[in-house]
């Protein structure tokens, strides 16, 4: 890039402006990573549009790494977001109108131009793939109060939720951390994600009825569009991108368990990505591509390269073979590539993501086999569900 668009980028584009802080904190946005140093004062050439910010206290030797705290904006051309670190706190606070009006003047006249890092121009078509459905809509509607998304005040939150044997292992790492936050002494609350039932519940109908709505989460899909979404699809996909980049970047355990729920919910479907909703499909297999083949490739050197505690959401046990993702992508995988008729997108995706998972994972996806229905662990959510019923229920059957 030449000296003179590289200023054209340095003037239109966005800039972040941090205040006072400390050698060594990691500090990211969107895909990059940053470790600052002496005269690190943010970043700037940032594309208008949506961001997700995000960073980590260090200790002085930049060792030890404090819980990342994020949030997303929504940066118009030319602005200029100052945040100031708050020394005692350890987190960045945002300054009074004033204050924010002087410093912005001060970056539109280049005074601080040599001590912000570029933002990486050749990264922004992955962020793009990551969040081009999150609007600023989406932000007001899900982040929390504050807009500062952190493991920190979750872990009673996630304590209360079914988890996976890793998911217990690492909830038990942060109640044991000295930076974990009591969530009736938290001022903060987490996000405002759409309740997604795992188990479809509902009286007045027969067993056999029941049991097909749970196999089938096209009905539980179509209620949740029409009451919490509107009917917008895209709102749908927004949360799942807003969710996943809140635990990839933001290390939330409780965007983990949305995505999963959200994951879960579209994967579960049988007759919307064959009959009613392949469009949806389409894009939802589109969004997921991108998500795994970013978070979790083996050569994404920006997140593998971050400090142990703070990648610790990672670990490769995630994604083992007999992970929930294995199993509902498995399932998927035979209803879609095995349909008479099928969506020609759709199964151009399908086909794409699976080859993602069977190349840079080494997954392998055999046929189902009844097998596959009686033999389960038995904290695995995914098993078959068994109904109990009393007996005036038995008797009206």
């Amino acid at each position: 890039m030449d000296a003179e668009a590289a200023l054209d980028f340095v003037k239109h584009g966005a800039t972040l402006l941090l205040l006072d802080v400390p050698q060594h904190t990691l500090i990211g946005i969107d895909t990059q990573m940053f470790s600052s140093g002496p005269n690190f004062k943010g970043i700037k050439m940032i594309p208008p549009g949506i961001h997700f910010i995000y960073y980590s206290a260090s200790n002085r030797e930049g060792r030890e790494f404090s819980p990342v705290v994020g949030f997303f904006v929504d940066a118009s051309p030319s602005q200029v977001i100052v945040r100031k670190w708050d020394q005692e706190e350890e987190h960045l606070v945002k300054l009074s109108e004033e204050e924010e009006a002087r410093y912005s003047d001060a970056v539109q006249k280049l005074e601080f131009d040599k001590q912000l890092g570029p933002y990486t121009l050749s990264q922004y078509a992955d962020w793009i793939h990551l969040s081009n459905y999150i609007t600023k809509d989406t932000i007001e509607r899900i982040e929390p109060i504050g807009g500062e998304i952190t493991i920190a005040c979750e872990s009673d939150m996630f304590a209360k939720s079914t988890k996976t044997f890793m998911e217990k292992i690492l909830a038990e790492q942060l109640k044991n951390s000295k930076l974990s936050v009591p969530e009736e002494k938290s001022q903060r609350r987490g996000c405002y994600y759409t309740a997604v039932p795992r188990i479809v519940k509902q009286k007045g109908i027969g067993v056999e009825e029941l049991t097909s709505l749970n196999l089938d989460k096209t009905h539980l899909l179509e209620s949740i569009l029409m009451k919490e979404y509107g009917g917008d699809e895209n709102a749908l996909l927004a949360e799942l991108q807003f969710a996943f980049i809140a635990f990839l970047m933001g290390q939330s355990l409780d965007a983990f368990l949305q995505w999963k729920l959200l994951a879960s919910l579209l994967f579960g479907c049988t007759e919307a990505p064959l009959r009613t909703r392949s469009r949806l499909f389409t894009k939802f297999i589109k969004v997921i591509y991108y998500q795994l083949k970013c978070g979790f490739q083996k050569d994404q050197k920006e997140i593998s390269a971050m400090p142990e505690g703070v990648s610790a959401l990672l670990d490769e046990s995630w994604l083992s073979s007999d992970s929930f993702l294995h199993c509902i992508c498995k399932d998927f995988f035979s209803l879609v590539l095995e349909a008479p008729v099928v969506d020609g997108d759709l199964l151009s995706s399908t086909r794409r993501l699976k080859s993602l998972l069977e190349d840079t994972l080494g997954w392998h996806f055999q046929p189902n086999s009844t097998a596959d229905a009686i033999y389960f662990d038995e904290d695995d959510e995914y098993a078959p569900v068994v109904e109990i019923l009393d007996d005036a229920e038995c008797m009206n059957t």
